[in-house]
Order: structure tokens, then sequence, then C-alpha cells
């Protein structure tokens, strides 16, 4: 249902933290990278509720070798076949990674119970399942955080609208998406009834206002950092070296290589 809305952070104030956040984020990579320490973070929410931003933002500056992004496509016919957990370990954390899941597991909790793409007993499955997989995760080492992005639903319909009108963003709005305003109580409910079953102790959800996206953005940073136990790691020791002289080198004519025709040139 509506809601009052969120008062917008003004831009200097956002920009100002994004920096400082993600100069943690950073720290937190290379105390990740250094320990071997494993981190997996979800990102599940309403369609539109800004969790793609967010992840473009937390992994702006990391090294995509330490840091990357699951974002699984619909299931293939084999791995519809597969336990269902199983498409999803395998992009797991090794150690000194971590994984950004825009959208996990949860899929079955959501969109696919919602939606009919699972049977009740596969649903049911998954509820008794989720949260004997997650323990057996944190039990062996991982660090899990799980971040529910809450959206009203007169901010979702304003977001769509601009979607459908921004030739840059249209790619983002899918039948599904649309889908969605129409089953928002049933999507409610679904939300709820997976909090119920797998907001354990040993794997929280914590849920981020982000009908203000950059507050949004900024709260779901600042708790990830400070729900690690992380610390500075001092960088190595690094001189730019002296230039060495020419040994004669020549560089091939011009014309014998093709060249991207200068654009800008043209502006």
């Amino acid at each position: 249902m509506a809601g009052k809305k969120a008062t917008k952070l003004p831009r200097a104030t956002y920009e100002e933290e994004l920096l400082r956040l993600q100069t943690e984020l950073v720290k937190l990579q290379e105390w990740v990278r250094t320990t071997g320490t494993r981190l997996v973070v979800i990102f599940e929410g309403r369609d539109a509720a800004g969790k793609g931003g967010t992840i473009k933002r937390v992994a702006e500056h990391l090294n995509p070798r330490v840091a990357r992004i699951a974002a699984l496509p619909k299931p293939t016919e084999r791995e519809r076949g597969q336990w269902y957990f199983q498409r999803y370990i395998q992009h797991l954390p090794a150690a000194g990674e971590i994984v950004l899941f825009d959208r996990s597991w949860y899929n079955r909790a959501g969109v696919e119970h919602v939606m009919g793409f699972c049977t009740d007993q596969e649903y049911q499955l998954f509820l008794r399942q989720c949260p004997i997989f997650e323990r057996m995760l944190v039990e062996d080492g991982i660090l899990l955080r799980k971040y529910w992005f809450s959206v009203s639903d007169t901010e979702q319909q304003d977001r769509f609208r601009r979607r459908l009108e921004d030739p840059l963003r249209r790619w983002k709005l899918s039948p599904m998406d649309l889908e969605s305003i129409s089953r928002w109580e049933a999507y409610s409910q679904a939300k709820d009834t997976m909090m119920v079953h797998t907001d354990i102790a040993e794997a929280r959800w914590f849920v981020v206002e982000s009908d203000d996206k950059r507050r949004a953005r900024l709260n779901m940073m600042a708790h990830m950092l400070d729900s690690v136990p992380y610390h500075e790691v001092p960088p190595p020791v690094l001189e730019l070296p002296e230039r060495p002289a020419s040994t004669g080198y020549q560089r091939p004519p011009r014309d014998l290589r093709t060249y991207v025709p200068d654009h800008a040139a043209k502006l």
C-alpha cells in the first residue's frame, strides 16, 4: 500500500558518503582476499526496488577477480532436473572471494511460487530445506548477508513508468514486472511467508527501505560494512621505476594499422 514518501537525500551528501563507503568496500575486499574469507551477499526485493543500482555501486570499484555478480538466467532444461539449490552452489565463492547475488535461490519463494512456475510441493520443500542449506553455508565459514529491498506500490509504479518512457532503461521492464502490479498482495504474502521460514538466527533478513534510492544504497552498504569484522590491510609498497633509455625501437608507420575513426572530432 502507499506510504509516506521518503525525503530524498541531497545529491552532494549522497556522493560524498558514497565515495567514503566505496573506499571502505575496497578495504573490505582486500581483507577478504588476504584472509581467504568467503562472503555472499543476497539482494532480493520487489521489482524496481533498486537492487540493481545498489549492486552496481557496491561493485563499482572492486576487483572483478575478487568480487563478482551472480545474476542467473532462467534455468535450463538440465538445471530443472537438478536439486533446486544445485545451480546456485556452483556460484558460491572460493577462499578470498565475494559473490553478490542479484536475486538468488529465493526465486522459488517469490516469483516461481506466485506465478505458478513451481508446484506447491516444490515450494513447501524449499521452505523446509532453505534454512538447512543456509545453516550449512554458515557452519562451513561463509559470511552470508541477506537484504530485502522494500518499495511502496506508488513508487514502484512511478519507476515502471519512467522505465517505459526511457529508451536507455526500457530493457529493465519485462512483462513479468508488469504482472507484479496486479499481483502486489500475492507477492506481499509470499514475502511474509518467506521471512517466517528463512529469517533464521544464523542468516537474518535485513530490510532496506528503498523509496529513496540514494538512502537505500548508503544504508545497505553501511550496514554490510558494519556487519563484517574486517580491518585495513596495508598495501604492498610500490615504486614507479624510471623509464629506460631508448634502444632504437621505431614504431611501424601508422598506415600499416587500421584505426578507429575519430568520431569525437565531429562533435
